[in-house]
């Protein structure tokens, strides 16, 4: 009994190893360039192949590029636009001491899965330079714990953070709202609170002049142009809170599990105290982003599909240029799965290598496809992409190695099943008829 298991197993593998030598021969077989029927049959054949190739490789590209652009939007909200929002943020209405702040600061840190918190008084204000103005989001904040909680710090372009601490009256903006105002780093402006200071002679708005001590890019409309950062103790002095702030914002383990924290965070918030997370501010955005990539990947691969089953044709056609080699070779003993089993192979051939093709090409221009974009737009003149409509400026990507390993995975199932039909013609051909339709 072993003796046959062994014998059995010894031909199956004589009869693979002739099968993937002769499909190798097929896939890099140089066609006759003669005039006859079967030099025109075999360069058809050949061209056949060589545009199954093509169209795999050039689908295989357009996935990786597309999917890798789509990992980088993905990543951009994550890291970018999700770093330097809080995950979350505890607020209230009401009048709070910072002594009542830090005890519920102290009691949120200590939940699973809150990494960090820091104090913040956000409040509304106006900007104004001369003759300009723009309405701002001011966050007063406790730069040390800010920076636990935000990384904001890394986008800095000129200036940094930690500069709101080095003397009295700091700000921090935009770098669109900086070009907006006409103003650089070292220069003053005009922060205006929206009280009014009631003396004998009129009504005058509060403010405030300010040193701008940092400019940040972040590379969305609404972050770039509305937010400016001022340190916690000049908030205080400006909106007339002594000792006191309005929020407190949380930085999570996991920001797509934020909305898990929701219950334990709110057991805690005492009566006027409500919960939000990033979902409730940029979770369309997030979601709409998810819903295109899962859209966009499913039409593409049905393009990739459509490529690989255009191997039918060509492995169809390529079996009835081999109808005499096929009866040849069942003449001389190969049973009709080695026949099966050439033409399987082959499939899985054309497809591997119109696959590394598009691999090798759609991974080039994935890690390029930013620096491309860029120049595209240089030299057009033209921004494809407003931070008004997106959540950036700019055309992200990041290349991930899963979808290398699953486009491969992907094309070559598909040729695999784009073989089996082919490959059932080839076994099912009759030596006799096959010869005596050659002569």
């Amino acid at each position: 009994m072993l003796e046959q298991g062994d014998s059995a197993r010894a031909g199956f593998l004589a009869s693979m190893k002739l099968a993937a030598r002769i499909a190798l021969r097929y896939v890099g077989a140089r066609r006759r360039q003669a005039g006859d029927a079967g030099g025109q049959s075999g360069q058809l054949v050949n061209f056949m192949s060589r545009l199954t190739i093509s169209g795999l490789a050039l689908s295989v590209a357009i996935l990786i590029t597309v999917l890798s652009v789509m990992n980088g939007f993905d990543r951009e909200v994550r890291e970018n636009v999700l770093g330097v929002l809080p995950h979350a943020a505890v607020q209230t209405e009401d009048s709070v001491s910072a002594e009542r702040w830090q005890l519920l600061a102290q009691q949120i840190a200590a939940i699973d899965g809150v990494i960090a918190t820091s104090p913040v008084l956000e409040v509304n204000g106006v900007l104004a330079r001369d003759n300009n103005s723009r309405a701002v989001l001011v966050n007063g904040i406790d730069v040390e714990q800010e920076l636990q909680t935000s990384a904001l710090g890394s986008f800095m372009q000129q200036g940094s953070l930690q500069a709101l601490t080095e003397r009295r009256f700091q700000i921090v903006m935009g770098h669109t709202l900086a070009q907006q105002l006409g103003v650089g780093l070292g220069d003053d402006v005009n922060l205006y609170s929206l009280d009014i200071s009631i003396n004998p002679i009129a009504p005058l708005p509060v403010q405030r002049r300010f040193t701008v001590a940092g400019i940040y890019r972040v590379g969305t409309q609404e972050l770039d142009e509305r937010l400016v950062m001022i340190a916690l103790p000049d908030a205080q002095a400006l909106y007339r809170e002594p000792q006191r702030f309005n929020g407190l914002r949380l930085r999570t383990n996991d920001v797509l599990a934020v909305n898990s924290l929701r219950a334990p965070v709110q057991e805690q918030l005492p009566q006027g105290f409500y919960l939000q997370t990033w979902t409730q501010w940029f979770g369309a955005i997030y979601e709409n982003i998810q819903l295109s990539r899962t859209i966009v990947g499913f039409l593409l691969w049905l393009l990739v599909a459509v490529a690989a089953f255009n191997l039918v044709v060509s492995l169809i056609m390529i079996v009835r240029d081999k109808r005499s080699d096929i009866a040849i070779l069942r003449t001389m003993g190969a049973s009709p799965g080695t026949i099966a089993r050439i033409f399987l192979l082959q499939g899985c051939l054309i497809g591997l290598v119109g696959a590394g093709i598009g691999l090798f090409a759609g991974s080039l221009l994935a890690l390029n496809v930013s620096s491309l974009f860029a120049l595209f737009e240089q030299w057009s003149g033209t921004q494809l992409l407003s931070a008004d409509v997106y959540p950036v400026d700019f055309l992200p990507s990041q290349l991930m190695l899963s979808d290398i390993v699953a486009v491969c995975i992907g094309v070559l199932v598909l040729c695999l099943l784009a073989s089996v039909y082919p490959a059932w013609r080839a076994a099912r051909v009759l030596p006799a008829e096959a010869l005596r339709a050659a002569d």
